[in-house]
Order: structure tokens, then sequence, then C-alpha cells
């Protein structure tokens, strides 16, 4: 058809090799800067253009749009930055993985800076809910309320069982007491700074939620541009914790640490 797309294979769909036996590269990059209030669509979208300037030799799906196959880890709230976000890229061949991570770095802008690649196994579970731990950390500038302060009305958030708030038009119902898996606060010049672990069980939690329906606790005004930043992914399971980038024991079950 006159001015279609050209398709990135001549392959038949039914001809295409099955996605768990390609190469699964594992790449971790950060989020900062002003890139950190881009939305999740547009970052995916932002890196798969990356993808294609590096000239990767990226796998594309079976479905009628052959799109790129490559998972992200879950969207983070638009303005948080990371230091540790990752996707999971097929290859249709194994290309060295401190190549392929050169080659993104050269194609990436800096606030979406590729840090780490390495290969994981082709069959673990879509990385958006195996990684379900988050390490946060919050900066709270020119607040109203002290570390002692906070931590309690945490306390109290966490108590109530179920926090409930709007997201935009939409009604959200968070299990604090499930999602909270731990919180810190400590006093610093100019303000409070929060550490905040969570853990994904339905909806998830937010750190800037969580610390909004604190603040209403004590009563006091919101803080109106708190800084949020993940610092750490993790999956866990049985209460231990398993890096991102393994170790990995497909036939006995994954190391935990």
């Amino acid at each position: 058809m006159s001015g279609s797309r050209p398709q990135p294979t001549d392959a038949r769909p039914q001809d295409l090799p099955v996605k768990a036996e390609l190469p699964r590269l594992r790449v971790e990059y950060v989020k900062d800067s002003r890139l950190a209030f881009l939305g999740h669509l547009d970052l995916i979208a932002t890196v798969e253009r990356c993808i294609r300037r590096a000239r990767l030799p990226f796998s594309v799906g079976n479905g009628f749009a052959r799109r790129v196959r490559i998972q992200f880890t879950s969207a983070l709230p638009v303005g948080a930055s990371s230091t540790c976000e990752y996707f999971d890229l097929r290859l249709t061949e194994r290309l060295d993985a401190d190549e392929a991570l050169a080659l993104l770095r050269a194609a990436t802008p800096s606030a979406l800076e590729p840090v780490r690649a390495a290969y994981v196994p082709g069959r673990l579970p879509a990385l958006e809910a195996w990684l379900n731990r988050s390490s946060w950390e919050v900066a709270a500038p020119g607040c109203a309320f002290d570390a002692a302060q906070i931590a309690r009305a945490v306390e109290a958030v966490r108590e109530r069982g179920e926090l409930t708030y709007l997201r935009g038009q939409k009604e959200k119902r968070v299990d604090v007491a499930a999602t909270l898996a731990g919180f810190e606060a400590r006093d610093v010049d100019g303000g409070v700074e929060l550490s905040v672990e969570t853990r994904l069980a339905g909806c998830a939690l937010r750190p800037q939620v969580l610390l909004d329906a604190a603040t209403d606790v004590l009563g006091l005004p919101r803080v109106a541009a708190p800084r949020v930043r993940r610092v750490g992914q993790a999956h866990e399971e049985s209460g231990r914790l398993v890096e991102p980038f393994g170790p990995f024991c497909e036939k006995d079950g994954t190391p935990l640490s």
C-alpha cells in the first residue's frame, strides 16, 4: 500500500523465533533532570528511538504492528527521578553486553543514561511484575513538621489500613499495611528527608501520596514540591530480596539474598 511504513523484517510471523529463546538484555538506566517529567508512554517511545539509533539487533513481535520486544519496570510518578530504572530488550543475536551498553550510551541523552547491561535468563517473569520492591528517597524542604512528627503520622496512616486518594478524576485505594514495607525520617538543614520502602500489592503506593496523607493527619499544609527519587528495585520472595541482575538459578529456584 502506498505510503505505508516498511516492516522491520520480511520474515513471516510463524517463521520468527520464540521470544523466550531470544537473548534477553537487561539495561539499567537513570531518569533525571528535565526528563524526570517525561510520562511513561513518552519514556517508552524515547527509549525505543534510542535503541534504533544505536542500531542494536532488536527483535520485533509477531503481531500486526511488529513492535520492539521490550519490557520496562513499573512507571515512575511524573516528576520523580531515579538512579535505577530497567528495561529488558530481546535481541536477534547475542551482542557483547559491554558493546551494546556503549552503543546505547552514545545514542541516549545523559538524563536517561544507561549505566549497566547484562544478559538474564530468557524465561524470567515480566520485568514490571517481577521487580516488586522499590526504595525511595523523599526530600521535604521547608516543611512545617519534624522527623518525629511525620514518623508518628505515617504510622497512623498505616494503622488505618486503607488509603483513598484521587488521581486525576479517578479514585484510587491503596492497602498501606501491605504496600508500605519500611519508613524512616530524619531532620536535615531546611527540612526533613524520608526513606520509604514499598512493595507492589495491588495498587502501588506513591511516596508523595503517603506524605500528603501523613501531613493531613497532622493538620498541616502539604509539602508543595517534595523531591522524590527511586534509589533501588528488587524482587521480593518469602521475605528475601533478589537483585535485578541476579544471580539466578532456573532449575532450583532463584538464590535469595
